[in-house]
């Protein structure tokens, strides 16, 4: 187990890094969430669309946190330039975005219609869908970050 553990190191990091900006992520969107409805009714549903700016706030935290993360502990640097390699993160990060919310409206609207309850904590269905859209969408980047930006 622990030779399997060395070898896997950099998906181990990878995931620990990506569980600590989704923290970031899930908690400022819980904020935002909470919060921004009070100030900007329209924020619970825009055309359909629930919950946008909390959704593009708390996505932005997680990705500003998960760059620093991945550069400091997951990935060693590339072929390219900081400058360059930090363009590409945002990219990708950008697409990612833009998948991640397209994904959050689906499991919304479709999948996860009900709350969840476990004995300490109930998961209301916004948090639910914002779970599985991270959660799908991080398998996606970390093939991405590794070959792309960060060279293997």
């Amino acid at each position: 187990m622990k030779d399997l553990l060395l070898k896997q190191k950099q998906v181990l990091f990878f995931i620990i890094a990506g569980g600590l900006s989704a923290i970031v992520e899930i908690g400022s969107f819980k904020l935002f969430s909470v919060n921004i409805p009070k100030i900007a009714t329209w924020e619970y549903n825009l055309y359909g669309i629930k919950y946008p700016l909390s959704n593009i706030l708390s996505t932005c935290c997680g990705i500003i946190t998960n760059y620093f993360l991945s550069i400091w502990f997951v990935f060693e640097r590339g072929k390219h330039s900081k400058r360059r390699e930090f363009m590409y993160f945002m990219i990708v990060s950008f697409i990612s975005t833009i998948l991640s919310l397209t994904l959050f409206q689906i499991f919304f609207h479709y999948v996860f219609t009900s709350y969840f309850s476990i004995k300490i904590f109930t998961f209301s269905p916004e948090m639910i869908s914002k779970i599985a859209a991270i959660v799908t969408v991080s398998v996606l980047n970390y093939s991405i970050k590794k070959k792309v930006i960060f060279n293997g």
